[in-house]
C-alpha cells in the first residue's frame, strides 16, 4: 500500500510564560507529520523557529512537497539528500523512523542496536529569564535536580547567575545567553563564571561572531548551539567551542542527529542534547541521542499545560522516558487525539 502523508499545525499552551533574551512565549506552535500505510501510522513533530527563518506555514509548505515522493517509497537517507536540515525535515524524518519501527516490529532502539529500554535521564530544567530575585525563587523549586539551566541576557547576567547559584549551591549550572553577549562581556564575566562554578555557557555570542572565541580559555566550557546544526559545521567550531548542542530541529531529524553525534564524538567534542519547547512526541526521538550525552536538556514537555498521554515526566530528579506507544515502540498504535 502506498504511504500517505498528512501534515497538521498543533498549538500547545504553556503552563507558565517562557522568557529568553529574544522574547516571551505563552504557547508553542508545532508541526506534526503523519505517514500512514499498510495499517501503520508513523508520526514526527517539529517546531518551526523564527530564528532560522521558519514559520508554521513555511514548514507545512516545505514538507508537503514530499507527499508524492513518500507515496513512492522515499526513505530517510533519500530525504536527507533532498531536503535541507530544519524543522520540515525533522518532522518527516521522525515520522519515517516511527513508521519503519512499526513495519519491522522492532523499537527504534533495537533498530539502532541499543538496549531496548530507554533509560531515565538527568535532564536539566530551565529557569527562565526574569529579574534576579524572581529567578532565585524559581530556582528554589528545582533544588531536587542535579543539573539546572538558566536563561540570561546582557542586562545583568552576573546578578542573574549569582541569584540562581545562591538558591542552588550544589547543582551543575548551564548558562544560556541565546547569543545576547558580546565577547567583551564574556571576558568580563569570567570571574563570575568561576565563582559560581558554571559548568557550561551555551552560545554566548551571535553565531556569526564566534571567530572571537578562537583560542579563548573560558572558566566554563563553551557550547555551540546556533553555531552548530549539522556534522559539516564541526571543523569551523574547533578551537572555539568544546561542546556542541544537538537538536533534532536543527539537524533535520534523528538521522542527521545521529550523524552529528558520531562526528562530534570522533572529533573530540563534548555532547549536549537539547530541545525546543515541544511535546513528548518531539522528545522521544531525541532520547536515542541523549542517552549518549554528557549534558541533557529535554525539559520542553514539562513547560506544557497538557502533554501527550504517556509523555515524559520528571520523577525522583530524573526525566522518565515517554511510553513506547507514543513513538518508536515498534507496534501499531490506535488513533489518538493528538494524531494529525
Amino acid at each position: 500500500m502506498r504511504a500517505v502523508l498528512s501534515l497538521a499545525h498543533a498549538s500547545h499552551p504553556l503552563a507558565a510564560p517562557f522568557r529568553i533574551s529574544r522574547g516571551v512565549r505563552t504557547s508553542t506552535e508545532v508541526v506534526v507529520a503523519t505517514i500512514r500505510g499498510g495499517g501503520f501510522s508513523g508520526r514526527g513533530e517539529s517546531l518551526p523557529y523564527a530564528r532560522y527563518g521558519e514559520s508554521v506555514e513555511s514548514v507545512l509548505d516545505e514538507a508537503s512537497v514530499f507527499a508524492q515522493a513518500i507515496a513512492d517509497g522515499l526513505d530517510r537517507r533519500q530525504l536527507r539528500d533532498l531536503l535541507a536540515p530544519g524543522a520540515a525535515r525533522n518532522a518527516l524524518d521522525c515520522a519515517l523512523w516511527d513508521l519503519e519501527s512499526q513495519q519491522q516490529g522492532a523499537s527504534v532502539a533495537a533498530l539502532l542496536g541499543q538496549p531496548d529500554a530507554l533509560p531515565p535521564l538527568a535532564s536539566a530544567q530551565t529557569v527562565g529569564l526574569d529579574a534576579p530575585e524572581c529567578m532565585e525563587q524559581a530556582a528554589r523549586a528545582l533544588a531536587h535536580l542535579d543539573l539546572v539551566k538558566l536563561k540570561v541576557d546582557a542586562s545583568d547576567p552576573a546578578a542573574q547567575i549569582r541569584a540562581v547559584r545562591s538558591a542552588l549551591p550544589g547543582a551543575r549550572l548551564i548558562v544560556d545567553p541565546n547569543e545576547s553577549w558580546t565577547f567583551e562581556l564574556l571576558q568580563s564575566l569570567q570571574p563570575v563564571l568561576a565563582e559560581a562554578r558554571v559548568d557550561l555557557v551555551e552560545q554566548p555570542l551571535p553565531a556569526g561572531e564566534d571567530d572571537a572565541l578562537l583560542g579563548f580559555a573560558s572558566a566554563a566550557r563553551l557550547c555551540a548551539d546556533e553555531s552548530c546544526h549539522v556534522a559539516s559545521d564541526l571543523p569551523r567550531l574547533r578551537g572555539r567551542y568544546q561542546v556542541v548542542n544537538i537538536k533534532l530541529d536543527k539537524t533535520g531529524g534523528l538521522t542527521g542527529a545521529l550523524d552529528l553525534l558520531d562526528a562530534a564524538r570522533a572529533q573530540g567534542f563534548g555532547i549536549m542534547v537539547g530541545c525546543m519547547i515541544s511535546s513528548s512526541l518531539s522528545i522521544a526521538p531525541a532520547w536515542h541521542v541523549a542517552r549518549h550525552a554528557e549534558f541533557v536538556d529535554l525539559d520542553g514537555p514539562l513547560w506544557l499545560k497538557d502533554d501527550h498521554a504517556g509523555g515524559a515526566v520528571m520523577r525522583d530528579g530524573l526525566l522518565q522516558p515517554p511510553a513506547p506507544a507514543l513513538w518508536g515502540g515498534g507496534r501499531a498504535r490506535a488513533k489518538d487525539a493528538h494524531a494529525a
